[in-house]
C-alpha cells in the first residue's frame, strides 16, 4: 500500500516570518494525517525555525537542493548534512536546475548518494520537454533521467527515494497532461524501468509523484489514478487554502 504524499515546492518564495505564517495555517487544519502524507519545501532561510515549529506535526519539511560535496570551499553551497539537521527530505534534479544551472544527470546522482549518506529521501524530478515532447522522444529522455540519477543506487526500502513526473512543458504553464495520461507514463514507462533495475517488488512499493501546473481545480483527477501516489505542487502551494483543499482531495 502506497501512502500517498502531497508536497509544496515553494521555490524562491517566502521570508522567514511569511513562511510561519504559512505554515501555521497548515498546521491548524493538519493535526491527523492518516491517509496521506504532507511535505513542505521552503527556501534554506526558513528551516530552522519551520524545524522548531513543526517537531509535534505530523507534516514533514524537506528542502529544495543540495550540493554533492559533503564540504569544504564551496561558497554559496548548502551540504546534505547541514539540510539533514532540519529536513527528511530533499528535492533534487528539479528541470530548472538541470534547465537554469546545468545541472547533468551525473551531478544529480552524486547529490542522490550524498543525500542517502545523510539520511535524507530525495525525491528525484525528471521531465521531457516541449521539443522532445513534440520530436517524440520523451520515453528516451526520461529513461535516460532516471537510470542517470539513480546510477548505482542499491534501495533497501522502497521509501527511500521517491520520484516526481514533472514534464517541463507543464510547470507554470497552466497545462498538464490528462490524468490518465500521466499515470501511463508513470505505470508503463517510469515503474517499467525501476522494475529492470530494482525488481518488481520494490518497483511496485516506490511512491511515484505527479507535478506541472497542479492546482485544487485538476488535483483530485491526478490523484484518483491508481498509479500516481501524490502530487508535487509549485504555486499553489504558497497560498494555505489551495494547498489545504488539495490535500483534502484524500
Amino acid at each position: 500500500m502506497r501512502k500517498p504524499l502531497i508536497a509544496g515546492n515553494w521555490k524562491m518564495h517566502k521570508t522567514e516570518a511569511e513562511a510561519i505564517n504559512l505554515v501555521r495555517k497548515l498546521m491548524r487544519r493538519l493535526r491527523n494525517l492518516n491517509r496521506v502524507e504532507v511535505l513542505v519545501c521552503p527556501p534554506f532561510t526558513a528551516l530552522s525555525q519551520l524545524n522548531k515549529l513543526l517537531v509535534s506535526s505530523p507534516i514533514y519539511l524537506g528542502a529544495q537542493n543540495i550540493s554533492a560535496h559533503p564540504q569544504g570551499a564551496y561558497t554559496g553551497e548548502i551540504s546534505a548534512s547541514m539540510v539533514a539537521e532540519f529536513c527528511t527530505h530533499v528535492i533534487l534534479g528539479h528541470s530548472e536546475r538541470r534547465t537554469l544551472y546545468g545541472e547533468t544527470d551525473e551531478l544529480i546522482n552524486r547529490k542522490i548518494k550524498a543525500a542517502r549518506q545523510a539520511n535524507l529521501i530525495p525525491i528525484l524530478c525528471i521531465g521531457e520537454k516541449a521539443k522532445e515532447r513534440q520530436e517524440g522522444t520523451s520515453a528516451q529522455i526520461l529513461t535516460k533521467q532516471l537510470k542517470g540519477g539513480l546510477k548505482d543506487i542499491v534501495i533497501k526500502d522502497s521509501r527511500d527515494v521517491l520520484i516526481a513526473y514533472e514534464p517541463v512543458w507543464a510547470i507554470g504553464s497552466g497545462q498538464s497532461p490528462s490524468p490518465e495520461n500521466a499515470a501511463d507514463v508513470i505505470g508503463e514507462l517510469i515503474r517499467h524501468t525501476l522494475t529492470s533495475m530494482w525488481g518488481a517488488e520494490t518497483a511496485q512499493a516506490t511512491r511515484i509523484l505527479y507535478g506541472g501546473s497542479v492546482n485544487p481545480a485538476n488535483a483530485g483527477r491526478f490523484l484518483t489514478q491508481e498509479e500516481i501516489d501524490g502530487v508535487l505542487v509549485g504555486g499553489a502551494s504558497l497560498d494555505a487554502e489551495m494547498f489545504l483543499s488539495i490535500v483534502e482531495h484524500l
